[in-house]
């Protein structure tokens, strides 16, 4: 089961690598960076664990599929000699919603570290309660008598 769907996050890094690189503005090509760093990220997750392969459904179902489709239209329109009124526009468009693409990869990343949070946490919690429970807190308790 782990090959075909390391080779599929490979397969989708590449395609975001290879759009980035014919996409000529700046900009969107810095938030596609962004989008390929955090994909990875994302990815490099699921592989490290993978009871979260759950998590990202949506993501690799949806989001995913959806970004590549509005980044290789934006590709397609930037190559146009001609641009008129509706490529512009389309154009604009996908500029426009690529900080909120960014914002949503980012937020995916951090909530498959939700448990994680949760579990440090809660050591902290319980080491804070020792701490107390065995006189290791306040200033006073280490001060030399």
């Amino acid at each position: 089961e782990e090959g075909p769907a390391l080779s599929e996050h490979e397969r989708i890094i590449q395609e975001i690598i290879v759009l980035n690189r014919d996409i000529e503005d700046p900009e969107v090509s810095k938030k596609i960076d962004r989008i390929e760093y955090l994909t990875r990220r994302i990815f490099q997750q699921v592989e490290q664990n993978p009871g979260k392969k759950q998590q990202i459904d949506k993501f690799m179902n949806y989001y995913l599929p959806n970004t590549l489709k509005i980044l290789r239209a934006y590709a397609q329109f930037e190559a146009q000699e001609i641009q008129g009124e509706n490529i512009a526009a389309a154009m604009r468009d996908i500029e426009e919603i690529m900080d909120k693409l960014v914002a949503g990869y980012e937020k995916q990343l951090d909530r498959l570290f939700a448990d994680e949070a949760v579990d440090i946490s809660t050591d902290i919690t319980v080491l804070e309660g020792m701490l107390a429970k065995d006189g290791f807190t306040g200033e006073e308790d280490f001060k030399l008598k």
